[in-house]
């Protein structure tokens, strides 16, 4: 049963997560963090910044570690089979389709129609991950974080896995 719970677990953001990884994040949270209470949301922030921190697609990180952790090696094998299924799918069987009406105005319409509802999941999502911050780590520690980190990303332009590590081995040092 924890195999046929991974791969719907993986396989609908998959199919919903419009746009990629980004888009899908929201989606693999509500399944691993509310539906199936796999995790905390503390804990799946943790495999999201590790998942940004790692080269490749973060979605099948994510599922990958997730499968693992709560199946062993198959378990991970299916997660990762579930985060790329509908992708596969699609592409086998729809690629004459796609290719045939790419430039169609209402395929392009409905991009931009769906565009701003990933920007707003993102955005919901973020807003969750500073709130559990703001109540587990403090007003200070919070904030040092997200303006040292702005400088970094914005101003001095630090990639942005090197600013995960370093918020990472800060919380490993002052917060833990």
């Amino acid at each position: 049963m924890i195999y046929w719970e991974l791969f719907l677990a993986f396989f609908i953001p998959g199919i919903l997560g419009y746009g990629g990884g980004p888009a899908s994040i929201p989606l693999i949270e509500n399944e691993v963090v509310d539906r199936y209470g796999w995790m905390n949301l503390n804990e799946f922030s943790e495999v999201l910044a590790l998942g940004n921190a790692l080269p490749g697609p973060i979605a099948t990180k994510m599922a990958g570690y997730i499968g693992y952790q709560q199946a062993g090696v198959l378990g991970g094998f299916v997660g990762v089979f579930a985060t790329v299924a509908p992708s596969l799918i699609l592409m086998i069987a729809l690629l004459s389709f796609l290719y045939k009406y790419k430039e169609s105005p209402k395929v392009k319409r409905m991009t931009n129609f769906i565009r701003p509802v990933i920007a707003v999941l993102l955005g919901v999502m973020a807003f969750n991950f500073f709130f559990t911050s703001y109540k587990d780590t403090g007003t200070w520690q919070t904030l040092i974080l997200i303006i040292v980190s702005f400088f970094l990303l914005e101003k001095w332009k630090v990639h942005p896995a090197f600013v995960i590590i370093g918020a990472m081995g800060y919380g490993a040092l002052f917060l833990s």
